[in-house]
């Protein structure tokens, strides 16, 4: 990236980043590293999952995002008995006024839109889970023999909320592994607390305004592809990958101890997206390592699988991150 319209990229995705948190901040108190990191999800072209206790404002971080990317929105409640249909669409019998027969027509389902908030995904059974996968990863919908093309850009955003596991259906692996970042989402400092309270309890508020479209965010999808990355840092992301990954020739002896399964292949595919993405965020045209080091864990979160020993000994998956970025 090196010509006159490189930089005035690079410029324009600094400036979109600082226009879009300062919209988000009408609403959203705080919570600015959860929103760099949506930011940079939503630049790389990336799913995510986002782990926070009820009360959050999770689902109105998402909505005014959407709004402020004047991008088409829908919200689905994953629930026990939601079926694969009510997700994607369903075929209805109707008569066809010309030939006087009938004949089937595709409704679309809620998935069929820019920004789709899967609330509670884990409430949902397996099977009703399974259909997102060909959304997230193929960006359309097969029903019926026939395949529909979803209005790009796409994103799935998910919650879960980590307190309440009865009744829930854990997402596999396979669809864990889908999802660019995995999120979490904690309380509020006191003082916005503060500022939150006041502010919900008072009139008004400021009024979302959408300041870029759909065009725009596949354009910054495009400018995040051009950045460049050199090859030790490529490395670099792929060893931290391979080193969580037990009884391999790069696993160090604490990973085969406390993981059960390690990340694949995206996650070294995240973390160099994700870092490219960082970089253009902060006014750059190049991938550092703090900007790999900074993503670890949302992208590697998921995708380490602890065993019973870790969770005996008292670790959790964000200890065994730190030991891996103290070992590569």
């Amino acid at each position: 990236m090196s010509n006159q319209s490189d930089i005035a990229s690079i410029q324009s995705m600094a400036e979109a980043s600082r226009t879009i948190q300062k919209e988000i901040s009408k609403a959203i108190i705080g919570q600015h590293d959860i929103i760099e990191q949506l930011l940079i999800a939503l630049f790389s072209r990336g799913h995510w999952l986002l782990v926070g206790v009820p009360g959050l404002a999770k689902t109105l971080l998402i909505r005014t995002l959407s709004k402020s990317l004047n991008l088409s929105y829908n919200r689905i409640q994953f629930t026990p008995d939601l079926m694969p249909s009510d997700i994607t669409g369903t075929e209805v019998i109707e008569d066809d006024i010309a030939s006087g027969r009938k004949q089937f027509r595709f409704v679309k389902g809620p998935i069929f839109s820019n920004i789709v908030l899967a609330d509670e995904i884990n409430r949902t059974p397996p099977k009703t889970q399974a259909a997102l996968l060909e959304a997230m990863q193929e960006h359309s919908v097969t029903n019926g023999g026939k395949t529909y093309r979803l209005e790009q850009p796409f994103f799935v955003l998910a919650t879960q909320n980590p307190i309440e596991q009865e009744g829930t259906y854990p997402l596999p692996e396979a669809q864990l592994d889908r999802f660019l970042f995995n999120i979490v989402i904690d309380y509020l400092p006191e003082d916005d607390e503060v500022k939150v309270v006041t502010q919900t309890t008072a009139t008004g508020g400021g009024e979302i305004q959408p300041i870029f479209s759909g065009e725009d965010v596949l354009r910054f999808h495009r400018v995040v592809r051009k950045v460049p990355i050199a090859e030790d840092l490529a490395r670099l992301a792929v060893r931290l990958a391979a080193s969580s990954r037990p009884r391999t020739a790069k696993a160090p002896d604490f990973v085969n101890q406390w993981v059960s399964w390690g990340a694949g292949l995206r996650a070294g595919q995240s973390l160099v997206l994700g870092a490219k993405a960082r970089a253009l965020l902060k006014g750059r045209a190049h991938v550092t390592a703090e900007d790999l080091r900074a993503l670890a864990h949302p992208v590697l979160r998921h995708r380490i699988l602890l065993n019973y020993r870790a969770e005996a000994e008292g670790l959790n998956v964000e200890k065994v991150i730190d030991r891996l970025l103290e070992h590569v």
